[in-house]
């Protein structure tokens, strides 16, 4: 069973950087898309990023394009998030998932999530 556990969350002050990472199992990690979302209080998950298995992004978010990157490690069987210029917006736990494809689905293509990790930023 797939296993997916977020980690670098944590409280960082407008303007400031996180990365966060997912760390995977259970799966040939190395065959499937991967995605970031986030999810607000009182609001909807959406979609930040996908990375597919070879390593192409896409966007999901318009507000996060510029400042956020995603990667992965196929030897190490995970997915990073790089988060630069943070602003309170962008406040949320965020997840990471796991699509059924190889390359990046539309953000309903997604299938195993995990528990999440909060960002908090401050103004």
């Amino acid at each position: 069973q797939e296993q997916l556990v977020e980690s670098g969350g944590g409280l960082v002050q407008s303007g400031g950087s996180l990365r966060l990472s997912c760390a995977t199992s259970g799966f040939t990690f190395k065959y499937y898309a991967m995605g970031w979302f986030r999810q607000a209080p009182g609001k909807e998950r959406e979609g930040v990023f996908c990375i597919s298995s070879s390593g192409d992004s896409t966007n999901y978010a318009d507000s996060v394009k510029d400042r956020f990157t995603i990667s992965r490690d196929n030897a190490k069987n995970t997915i990073d998030l790089q988060m630069n210029s943070l602003k309170p917006e962008d406040t949320a736990v965020y997840y990471c998932a796991l699509a059924g494809w190889s390359d990046c689905p539309g953000p309903a293509g997604f299938y195993s999530w995990g528990q999440g990790t909060q960002v908090t930023v401050s103004s």
